[in-house]
């Protein structure tokens, strides 16, 4: 995956491309797989690195969602079991199927969950991971040894998927460019280029490299930018609406013994009607999340003491082990883009979390909300609401079937190298060829100088946080190890890179501030 290939693409300034996207998160990068698996000519523009916003910062779940099913929401929930089982099988190196235990402390619970269970189950269908079986006290405590016994009753288990969301987004990158797509990341859309009669025909985009500005032409505009939509949304229109909500959820990072095993805990209804998860995740195990209505959007959202606080105590509620703010080695925030106005009073879990394709006068398609687990399908609406707007020439979706850049089917998840799929030959390759990349970047944790030189040459990562927050994944799991990782880090991308010591320093300088955000002080 090579940035210069389109910056090349981009000199041929006569060229009009079918689709030009813009957001490289998971819906745009949805969008330019669907389009350049059809043939289209595609061209992706991320004004930062690809998945830096909401799409690096989830909970870790492809799931149909259970408490959308409680909510009544039935449709979103077929579509998204349906969209699970087809993320597997186009991506087995990163969705697994995992265990989920609902522990039931009240008599009636077992029960209950089970039905409602059994009823998620029939709505995958053959797509199902599993079934869902009522569990014993023993069990139960044998799966998740740190679970309270005072009071367990037993408990439900369930399948859902678990995967690595920033490295699926590495991966549709990939999967673009090898369909014949473009994409680039830190190029920033600074403005839409229009026909005489309004109708949007382009883009301005400005590689923040260079500072060099491109007028880029296109048959369709799509924005696909999250949280960040009504910026597009008021370049087209200074006197739009805002159409997005931000809603925060937070995580916290504990270390795998405050679970004791290697399946997830799912708690149906908190102290404020939510469900909160503990799911194991690269060693380590993410609980969250919070829904927090938030005004404006932001890059680097921060928890809230309270969301913290939250979490903690709901956490303690339910584990042997109390988790304290020491203990939690990293703690990380995103944006979700709910589609819908604000309403007074109106709470996030009412705001629906199905997308909406909105298609301005100006033929501009913006496509918002959902959630990664249906990212495939969203990208398939919106390219053809695209054909049906007559932008685009009529053509059949393929990516229901379509395997993702990586495929390959792991024997264990729990391998150091297990994402890189079928990459993961020539990622050991480069360390055999140069035995100084084998050594690793920190005593604790098994990533290796090969896995910087690779991202760096394969994986479009230009800086100290694109390895470390999204290639590798550092930042998310154990912040401070990631700040002690650095330094060696900087002085690999600079030898790839062709970069100086200053810029060393000012790369390790950067991210350490950036590193201290997701530290509890």
């Amino acid at each position: 995956m090579n940035r210069d290939n389109t910056v090349r693409a981009l000199d041929d300034r006569e060229r009009i491309w079918d689709v030009a996207v813009i957001g490289g998160g998971a819906t745009g990068l949805g969008v330019a797989v669907d389009a350049a698996t059809r043939g289209y000519s595609v061209i992706l523009f991320e004004q930062e690195d690809f998945a830096k916003g909401t799409s690096s910062r989830s909970t870790k779940l492809v799931h149909g969602g259970v408490r959308y099913l409680a909510q009544g929401d039935v449709g979103l929930v077929f579509e998204a079991l349906k969209e699970r089982g087809l993320l597997q099988q186009n991506a087995p190196h990163l969705v697994k199927n995992e265990d989920f235990i609902i522990p039931c402390y009240r008599w009636w619970e077992k029960p209950f969950y089970t039905v409602g269970l059994t009823i998620y189950d029939m709505m995958a269908g053959r797509l199902g991971l599993g079934k869902s079986l009522p569990k014993k006290k023993s069990t139960v405590l044998n799966m998740i040894p740190a679970l309270k016994p005072e009071g367990l009753r037993g408990g439900v288990l369930y399948h859902d998927g678990q995967f690595d969301d920033a490295r699926l987004a590495i991966n549709l990158a990939q999967t673009a460019m090898e369909a014949g797509g473009f994409v680039m990341n830190y190029a920033q859309v600074t403005g839409l280029l229009k026909k005489t009669d309004g109708t949007v025909d382009g883009v301005q985009v400005k590689d923040r490299f260079t500072d060099t500005t491109y007028y880029v032409r296109s048959k369709a505009v799509i924005n696909a930018t999250g949280v960040f939509v009504d910026h597009i949304l008021l370049m087209d229109n200074p006197e739009d609406k805002p159409i997005v909500q931000p809603s925060q959820g937070i995580h916290v990072v504990l270390d795998r013994s405050f679970l004791g095993g290697t399946s997830a805990v799912m708690i149906p209804k908190t102290d404020d009607g939510r469900v909160l998860f503990a799911v194991p995740w690269h060693g380590k195990v993410i609980v969250g999340t919070t829904d927090t209505l938030r005004e404006h959007p932001e890059w680097e959202p921060r928890p809230l003491e309270e969301e913290v606080k939250f979490i903690l105590d709901t956490a303690g509620r339910y584990l042997t082990r109390q988790p304290r703010r020491s203990d939690v080695l990293s703690v990380f925030a995103g944006l979700r883009p709910l589609a819908a106005p604000k309403e007074e009073g109106k709470s996030t879990k009412e705001i629906s979390r199905s997308h909406k394709i909105i298609v301005s006068p100006s033929k501009l398609v913006t496509i918002t909300g959902g959630k990664w687990t249906t990212y495939r399908r969203m990208a398939e609406d919106t390219v053809d609401k695209a054909i049906r707007l007559n932008l685009l020439p009529e053509r059949k979706c393929v990516t229901a079937h379509y395997p993702i850049h990586g495929y390959h089917k792991p024997t264990d998840f729990e391998a150091p190298l297990y994402f890189y799929g079928s990459d993961e030959p020539k990622v050991l390759a480069v360390a055999a060829e140069r035995p100084e990349l084998d050594e690793k970047l920190h005593p604790d944790y098994p990533y290796t100088g090969a896995e910087v030189v690779w991202a760096v040459h394969q994986e479009m990562a230009y800086t100290v946080e694109d390895v470390l927050a999204r290639r590798l994944r550092m930042l998310l799991l154990d912040a401070r190890a990631a700040m002690a990782m650095a330094p060696a880090t900087a002085r690999l991308m600079a030898q790839e890179l062709g970069r100086d010591e200053r810029w060393q320093e000012d790369q390790v300088q950067e991210f350490t501030r950036l590193a201290e955000g997701y530290l509890l002080k």
